[in-house]
């Protein structure tokens, strides 16, 4: 038997994918557990990154008329009830606070007092606190649009939690936008779609299937939800963002009702669009290696980490010429913005110090000690290939932001070929249970099963009932594949309606 490379991270994604996942967040220092169940701590890099993703699509929402606003942590019990479909949705994930106080106990502890008039719910979502002002903002139809967004914490109480993919608290961003016409509600919820799907393609370099939530995935609420869809290495999906047109649901409920041109008084349309944190665990899964993390360059909060190399009579000298291909290097654009490089001069052994910055998913390393300084060169080590190799000085700086970018799209190359290669079309449901049944692999614990799988569908508990024993749920019907007429796979009645199918997270 072949002797394994030896690799970073144990055990390796053919081994164990779901241990290999939390190994690469623990090896790159994202996230630790924390104290309280189902929570983490984000750690610095793991929030640098999260950072970058908040800042550019703070940016795309602004650039679409966006504006950030912020509405209370609590909920009354009240306004969730108001909309009977939402609250059913998310009533076992509530988090309550019943009481204002505490209490020394009989036995010295502290006890909850002050039990409140009326319970209040830590916000799972928004709609219903945000309706509530809306309903008091808006009067008339030149009070609308509202088009507001909110950087906010939820809480759901989770049974099961992995670190940014499920934990009880995670950070988000939820738009709410109310509307004078249908039409114009639509155009918003497609609109933030496309947002959603330009940030995950070209920062993320994740591609995504545009898609419509069948009425079992919906929103709790909505009238439609439409989401973005992305194939991890493991061959399932991921929902990494979702926009809802909630029609006059949410407007009924809580009253935000306006004066329109002729004096009549109508109800508002309104949408809510949001991604989270699960983001950063979408990004782990789509581009890391058994070697650790790989960051997309447009993400990364270093792209480029200087690493001297030195005994203490060289190392003046080494770290001036760093200083100075530093401050060259930050000149220099990419993406509109300046490159983000940090030296590293701590005094920790070089090859420990450089499989760090590899388990980080660093873009580029740069080896610089005193025979570069010598021929006026650097040592380059790129994350996404493992290729090394030497360049003169200036040669780099220049050639800096195109290697960047050869990274950005080598990722997303790679992404786009795995979800290719692992997308098949079905017209026999035996075929599909065969797709999706696990398979063992070569390694002890290794799991084979299909990727996404295409076939026409009809809408309706018969479906659900097959899908449920392969743990297998419609992702979404895709917005760029037009019906045509076919058979459908779980019931045999005609249709044209064509989804995308996949165990997912």
């Amino acid at each position: 038997m072949a002797k394994q490379p030896k690799t970073a991270i144990s055990p390796t994604r053919e081994e164990n994918y779901p241990e290999w996942y939390q190994q690469v967040i623990r090896a790159a220092d994202l996230a630790d557990l924390s104290p309280v169940r189902g929570c983490m701590v984000i750690k610095p890099w793991g929030w640098g990154i999260w950072e970058n993703m908040q800042g550019a699509l703070d940016r795309m929402f602004k650039e679409t008329g966006h504006e950030n606003a912020y509405f209370p942590l609590f909920i009354p019990m009240s306004f969730l009830e108001k909309e009977a479909e939402h609250v059913e949705g998310f009533a076992k994930e509530c988090a309550v606070v019943t009481h204002h106080r505490l209490e020394p106990g009989p036995n010295g502890g502290l006890v909850p007092a002050g039990e409140l008039e009326e319970p209040l719910i830590v916000r799972p979502t928004s709609e219903t606190i945000i309706g509530s002002m809306y309903a008091k903002w808006v009067q008339s139809h030149r009070d609308l649009p509202i088009l507001i967004n909110q950087w906010a914490n939820v809480v759901r109480w989770e049974m099961r939690t992995r670190m940014f993919l499920r934990t009880t608290e995670f950070l988000w961003q939820e738009g709410h936008t109310a509307h004078a016409t249908k039409e114009e509600a639509i155009e918003e919820t497609n609109k933030m779609l496309e947002v959603y799907a330009d940030f995950a393609e070209n920062w993320m370099a994740m591609p995504v299937i545009k898609g419509e939530k069948t009425a079992g995935e919906r929103f709790p609420g909505a009238v439609t939800t439409l989401t973005i869809e992305a194939m991890m290495q493991d061959r399932k999906a991921l929902q990494s963002g979702t926009s809802h047109f909630l029609g006059q649901n949410f407007s009924k409920a809580q009253g935000i009702q306006f004066q329109d041109q002729n004096g009549e008084n109508c109800f508002a349309w309104t949408t809510s669009w949001g991604v989270s944190t699960r983001l950063i665990g979408a990004l782990i899964m789509s581009h890391s290696d058994d070697d650790g993390l790989v960051v997309p360059p447009r993400l990364a909060p270093a792209q480029i980490v200087l690493l001297p190399i030195h005994k203490p009579d060289s190392e003046a000298a080494v770290m001036e010429y760093c200083e100075s291909l530093k401050a060259e290097l930050e000149a220099q654009q990419y993406g509109g913005e300046r490159l983000r490089v940090k030296i590293d001069n701590r005094d920790i052994r070089g090859g420990e110090k450089n499989w760090q910055h590899i388990k980080k998913g660093v873009p580029l390393r740069v080896e610089v000690g005193p025979k570069d300084i010598e021929k006026g060169g650097v040592f380059v080590g790129r994350r996404d290939t493992g290729e090394k190799q030497g360049y003169d000085r200036k040669e780099f700086i220049a050639k800096a932001p195109d290697l960047l970018n050869e990274i950005q799209q080598t990722l997303f190359d790679r992404a786009l070929k795995l979800r290719e290669d692992n997308t098949h079309a079905f017209q026999k449901f035996d075929d599909l249970v065969e797709y999706f049944t696990p398979q063992k692999g070569d390694e002890e614990g290794a799991e084979i099963h299909g990727g996404f799988a295409i076939c026409h569908f009809v809408d309706c508990p018969e479906m659900e009932e097959k899908l449920k024993p392969l743990k297998v749920t419609p992702r979404c019907i895709p917005l760029d594949r037009p019906g045509n007429p076919g058979t459908c796979i779980f019931t045999g009645q005609p249709t044209d309606k064509i989804g995308i199918f996949a165990k997912a997270y």
